[in-house]
């Protein structure tokens, strides 16, 4: 054997495809074992898969299963706030993207964390012997597996490994996924979605979707967007390796109801944030014909029409969510068209109807169907269409 090829010689794109393997699978890993699966309990896996990507993460981030769960499940409970590992809204996205891994790092080293958000991750003999007390030891014994199969080689495909988790996860996913990209959903953070990057993340780039959906394995929602992680899942499932234990709720539609009853209800609460989604894509056309009609009339200066444009985002939000510097833009612009006011009005509403914790089940369905009348004798038909189309709700699955 030839000392500088290692005991397998392949052509230069082979190494290359290699890499991108051996990489895949660690994402893998993360997304199934650490994220899914230990982090938020949207699946069950098998002793042999759960060992498996235990031991590869061990090899290849040398990352100890409690500190990422632990850390991870900070970040949904104080996300964007003071106490979010790795917020780029807090500590700026240059912060997050080039030192996600010494963010990650340092509170991993914060003993209430661990104590707090760590609960239920192994605790068997290999975990305290091995994983978490020699968590340095996976990467060693993966160069040298490297350069005894590769070479020479083996030392750029080892580095590439281990900076492959620390710039995706740590810096692209964590960083520019509370920055930068499209939101399905208003959830209550920064969380976006950035496609497509599927294959190279494993689904992680559905980060909108995921915070909306937190316990919920399958992270892709629309039609075009890909979630590979999911597909391993499924195929795992079918191969009984996996069970998932949960999934985001889709809205199942039936015959329009004249009277709402609490299984409506329950249906439309279950799926708030799909319905206020749909509220938003449903009156996109009525706010921006109401917006040319503004402009037309000269009713409003160039750059306040400017600002009138962001209506589109401020209909898809609560009010608690819209920035303090935005409000009086926002009711500048309301005071200016009945139109816009209603359809704001209605939006927020609606919001509170599953907001509204202290009234009885009875209560909330009696707003619920005042909403629907009034929505139904404002004389916009895309609110109108929206009603009947609320009326039809009828369960989720």
């Amino acid at each position: 054997m030839n000392w500088l090829n290692g005991a397998i010689d392949l052509p230069w794109w082979g190494y290359i495809v290699v890499t991108l393997v051996l990489t895949h699978i660690t994402i893998a890993s993360v997304t199934i074992y650490l994220h899914r699966h230990q982090a938020h309990r949207a699946i069950d896996l098998g002793p042999i898969p759960s060992h498996f990507f235990r031991f590869w993460l061990w090899l290849t981030t040398g990352m100890v299963t409690k500190q990422w769960a632990a850390i991870h499940r900070k970040h949904h409970a104080r996300c964007e706030t003071a106490e979010d590992p790795h917020s780029p809204q807090v500590l700026g996205i240059k912060k997050v993207m080039w030192e996600g891994a010494e963010l990650y790092r340092a509170e991993s080293k914060n003993t209430e964390t661990m104590e707090k958000f760590g609960h239920g991750t192994p605790d068997d003999w290999l975990e305290r012997n091995i994983y978490s007390k020699r968590s340095a030891m996976g990467p060693t014994l993966m160069m040298i597996i490297n350069l005894c199969l590769f070479g020479a080689n083996g030392i750029w495909i080892w580095a590439i490994q281990m900076i492959w988790i620390p710039f995706w996860a740590a810096g692209v996913i964590n960083g520019i996924g509370h920055y930068w990209g499209y939101r399905n959903f208003e959830c209550e953070d920064a969380s976006t979605n950035l496609v497509p990057w599927g294959i190279i993340v494993g689904g992680e780039e559905l980060h909108n979707n995921h915070h909306t959906f937190g316990t919920s394995a399958k992270f892709s929602y629309k039609w075009f967007e890909f979630d590979i992680g999911w597909g391993y899942i499924r195929t795992m499932e079918i191969l009984r390796m996996a069970k998932v234990r949960r999934v985001a709720p889709k809205m199942k539609t039936a015959e329009v109801r004249p009277e709402l009853d609490e299984h409506a209800l329950a249906a439309i609460v279950a799926n708030r944030y799909a319905v206020a989604a749909h509220y938003a894509k449903s009156l996109k056309l009525t706010v921006s014909e109401e917006l040319d009609k503004l402009r037309g009339s000269a009713r409003l200066p160039h750059f306040d029409f400017n600002v009138a444009r962001q209506m589109k985002l401020w209909l898809k939000q609560d009010a608690k969510d819209t920035p303090v510097n935005d409000k009086p833009h926002l009711d500048q612009l309301l005071a200016q068209s009945k139109t816009l006011e209603q359809v704001y009005q209605m939006r927020q509403e609606l919001t509170r109807l599953w907001e509204r914790s202290s009234l009885s089940r009875a209560e909330l369905v009696k707003h619920l169907q005042d909403w629907c009348l009034r929505a139904e004798a404002s004389g916009i038909k895309a609110l109108q269409d929206f009603s009947l189309r609320l009326r039809s709700v009828a369960a989720v699955h």
